[in-house]
């Protein structure tokens, strides 16, 4: 049984999985992937009780402070080195992880432990001062922006520890602490708190994701991506999660750790590059990858790291994926026979097949139009709108009713009210796998990133079209068409699929049966997702109703409840897709739980 050091806090040794909504998605993936034989290092979590505990007393409740000191005890003995000194040091990371992912939403200290003693002894094992130093620095750095609250002090590289602790008392008042433990204290706290910090609390709101669920904490034993020219940090994703292909995608940065990668500040190198440095690696992570992906049965998002050219997986979490992926993977993983019909149609929503229909660039606009900028194109989609560079801006505008296109030199999770505004983003940092590329996939918005530095500044106030596929921003409000659902076979297949579990016909405009349909556009109450199944309840004799919101999820269970045997929609599938998962969503079914 996986230990438990009291009411609070697991060992997780991947002897058994405890629940998701105890334990958090980071720690249940800890624990799947140690069940199944994968090297990940040692962790403990801090369960989503602990962290009601502390909402509900505004502090870590005196008992939980003594299970975190049990949890390291444990760590030590996995590890063989000792918290925060001696000759071997052992330093941890420490990171959230809600029951529902929430990728970038909350906070994570790394190197945590790390003090004037254990630089000295990590410099004194390693034979190499620089990383130690270099890893001292990213401390602090990270625990004056989560636990201290001060974002906007950047500690120079040049300076020593002495230096970089007096520019941090100076800015913030507070001293960080030198001993391990305090360290600990201060960063479980900061990360429970991240929960309820206005970024995580947008998203949640934009999810539809409850503010009771609370977040969990990690605590592993540190691995060093940037410890030589053999070790690095990257992710990889089991398939292409912009077009489903099954080939593994991603990236690393040699000689980085892991929130260099998600920051999107540094711009990371094709996942080549770690086949043609390091081949054993490379295949050890193509193996552990379909391991994960057959385990899971979906497309897994891997966040991984080498240490002098031994091979650590972090996480594996289903993957975030573009509209067209999504699709594509749901009818392969079916014809794999890793899911079934209904749960692939589960996994795909109305919203995405939406946007995979929503009009693209007519076939000579771009080459017609000039290229602004030009980088990667992270997540398909055109936007067209007025250039903003403020996240609070593109909300206020949008708000307005204008359409703004949010531009930064690289995004992180306080610009997220921003891009929910926003018709399209783009950065000049970062990667398919920066905080811009990953959100923007999970909202389906357009976006391009790695632009440049200094590409997009200048283009403030411009109106421009972004196309999210091809990685180009152009001048002006480009012609776009829209596609045709019935050319795709895989859309072909998932109509097929819904057909027959829709309880309510969906018909095109061009398809219309003679008579009996009612036509509710121009009616003010039908124009009102929350009043729309009200009125639709009134409504008798016609057998079809088109017009209003209709074609809309909170339409189609109106019209399913009101009696009605078809609804007019273009394009089709959304609708009927919607009204096929409602009959799905109200009979019972029995679901394993995927990474």
């Amino acid at each position: 049984m996986t230990r438990a050091f009291g009411e609070w806090t697991l060992g997780l040794d991947g002897t058994d999985l405890p629940s998701r909504e105890l334990i958090g998605g980071k720690a249940w993936s800890v624990a799947r992937m140690l069940s199944l034989g994968l090297t990940v290092p040692p962790a403990f979590v801090a369960t989503t009780s602990a962290c009601a505990a502390f909402m509900a007393g505004g502090a870590l409740p005196e008992e939980l402070e003594t299970e975190l000191t049990a949890g390291v005890r444990w760590l030590e003995a996995e590890t063989g080195r000792s918290f925060g000194y001696g000759e071997s040091p052992l330093l941890v990371s420490v990171r959230s992880g809600a029951p529902i992912s929430m990728p970038g939403m909350m906070d994570t200290v790394l190197n945590l432990g790390m003090n004037d003693e254990t630089e000295a002894a990590l410099a004194k094992a390693t034979g190499d001062a620089r990383f130690a130093r270099d890893t001292h620095r990213r401390f602090l750095d990270l625990y004056l922006q989560i636990v201290l609250k001060e974002a906007e002090c950047v500690l120079a590289a040049q300076d020593d520890p002495t230096m970089w602790r007096a520019e941090i008392l100076r800015r913030t008042g507070k001293a960080v602490p030198q001993t391990a433990v305090e360290q600990l204290r201060g960063a479980v706290a900061a990360v429970f708190e991240s929960w309820n910090s206005r970024r995580a609390r947008r998203y949640r709101q934009h999810h539809n994701i409850p503010d009771t669920l609370g977040t969990a904490v990690t605590v592993q034993a540190m691995v060093f991506g940037n410890a030589d020219a053999r070790s690095g940090t990257g992710v990889l994703f089991t398939r292409n999660p912009l077009t489903g292909e099954a080939a593994p995608y991603g990236e690393f940065l040699p000689c980085a750790q892991g929130e260099e990668v998600v920051s999107g500040k540094f711009t990371p190198k094709p996942l080549a590059v770690l086949r043609e440095s390091l081949p054993d690696v490379h295949g050890a992570l193509l193996n552990a990858a379909g391991v994960l992906e057959h385990a899971g049965r979906d497309v897994q998002d891997i966040e991984f790291t080498v240490e002098r050219g031994r091979l650590f997986l972090l996480q594996s979490r289903a993957a975030k994926l573009a509209p067209q992926a999504a699709v594509r993977v749901a009818v392969d993983l079916v014809e794999a026979g890793l899911i079934d019909e209904d749960e692939a149609l589960s996994r795909v929503s109305p919203d995405q097949i939406r946007i995979l229909l929503s009009p693209h660039l007519a076939a000579d606009a771009a080459s017609a139009s000039q290229v602004l900028a030009a980088g990667e194109g992270a997540s398909p989609g055109v936007g067209i709108g007025t250039v903003v560079s403020s996240a609070d801006e593109a909300e206020r505008r949008a708000q307005s009713g204008e359409a703004v296109i949010l531009v930064r030199p690289t995004t992180s999770a306080e610009d997220l009210h921003g891009m929910i505004a926003a018709r399209a983003v783009s950065t000049e940092q970062g990667g398919s796998t920066s905080h811009a590329a990953v959100v923007g996939r999970a909202l389906g918005l357009p976006c391009v990133v790695g632009c440049g530095a200094g590409s997009l500044a200048e283009l403030t106030g411009e109106t421009v079209t972004v196309d999210g596929r091809a990685g180009k921003i152009y001048r002006g409000a480009l012609e776009i068409v829209a596609p045709d659902e019935r050319a795709d076979p895989d859309l072909a297949t998932l109509t097929r699929w819904a057909r027959a579990r829709s309880p309510l016909g969906v018909v095109a405009p061009d398809q219309v049966p003679p008579g009996g349909v009612l036509d509710i556009d121009g009616n003010e109450e039908a124009a009102d997702p929350e009043r729309i199944a009200a009125f639709l309840g009134r409504q008798k004799g016609a057998k079809g109703v088109r017009g209003g919101v209709i074609a809309s999820d909170a339409g189609i269970r109106g019209a399913i409840a009101a009696g009605f045997e078809f609804i007019v929609a273009a394009p089709v599938l959304p609708a009927l897709l919607a009204a096929a998962r409602t009959a799905l969503d109200a009979a019972p079914a029995k679901r394993e739980e995927h990474v």
